[in-house]
């Protein structure tokens, strides 16, 4: 028998090679967010058309990198067929119109799905695309509109961005047993744990900055949903770089890989505030 490691195997010295690699990534990753992170804000301040460009010009990157990853050879036509589908369905709900912006979203939906087929391509994904991209942006831009919007925006983001980054930095100083390591080898559930409280405290600061919640019971309980829908958005996303069988999703951003990669907790955390937001404005003890 030969004592060669399965190809698929990860031996004590490629372990080694992976963490020398990751922690090398880690001062490339720190000064990307030093930029990238205070321009975002800034627009989510401005607001109006700053904050709709921003938004259109991120779901053309995600529309390319989707098409890039799901359909290689129909890349630029599967980007194409998502980004004006959702666009156009962002445009609907900007000028005031949720209900007649998801009408639009499903509409392109299948629009999407359909042109796929018609050029022989993977037109399932197409059509998942555009709602897997869409929903999360009608959200963000309904909600940016909603009274105290920028408040709202704000507990998504950093409610994401302290989840995912506080699940990345104890998952490597921790380590321990593997959050799900069939799709997902590099989590950890001391990574999740830590990700948890790290959303936990950072809605708790943002509700005393803003007094948007009943209590701090309520914003902590936001917290720790946003950071779990986080959680959930990085590990979906795994599960379909899997599928496809990519490491990453494109290479926009130094130290994250492409655009995907930095915003697939978040996309779900948007959606998780955007429902908070509805129970809210019903009038519920949140």
């Amino acid at each position: 028998m030969s004592s060669q490691p399965d190809k698929g195997s990860v031996t004590p010295a490629t372990a080694t090679s992976r963490r020398k690699k990751s922690y090398s990534e880690l001062p490339i990753r720190v000064a990307s967010a030093l930029v990238l992170i205070p321009v975002v804000l800034w627009i989510i301040v401005i607001g109006q058309w700053a904050f709709l460009g921003l938004l259109c010009v991120g779901v053309a990157l995600l529309s390319y990198e989707w098409g890039v990853m799901a359909a290689p050879k129909l890349a630029r036509q599967m980007a194409a067929a998502i980004c004006i589908a959702i666009i156009a369905a962002t445009l609907t709900v900007y000028i005031g119109n949720m209900f007649l912006g998801l009408v639009v979203l499903g509409i392109g939906t299948l629009c999407a799905g359909v042109y796929i087929r018609l050029l022989k391509g993977p037109y399932l994904d197409a059509a998942y695309g555009v709602f897997y991209i869409g929903w999360p942006a009608l959200v963000l831009i309904w909600l940016r509109g909603t009274d105290n919007g920028t408040y709202w925006v704000f507990f998504a983001f950093l409610i994401a961005w302290a989840a995912d980054s506080a699940a990345y930095l104890v998952g490597k100083l921790v380590g321990g047993p593997k959050l799900w390591r069939k799709y997902s080898p590099n989590k950890t559930w001391s990574g999740f744990a830590g990700g948890m409280i790290a959303g936990m405290l950072t809605a708790g600061t943002l509700s005393d900055l803003t007094n948007l919640f009943k209590s701090n019971t309520a914003a902590l309980l936001v917290g720790l949903i946003t950071a779990l829908a986080t959680m959930g958005g990085d590990l979906w996303e795994s599960m379909l770089k899997r599928r496809y069988g990519v490491k990453d999703s494109g290479t926009l951003i130094p130290g994250h890989g492409g655009l995907l990669d930095r915003v697939d907790g978040l996309m779900f955390a948007i959606v998780a505030i955007g429902g908070i937001r509805v129970l809210v404005m019903l009038g519920t003890v949140i």
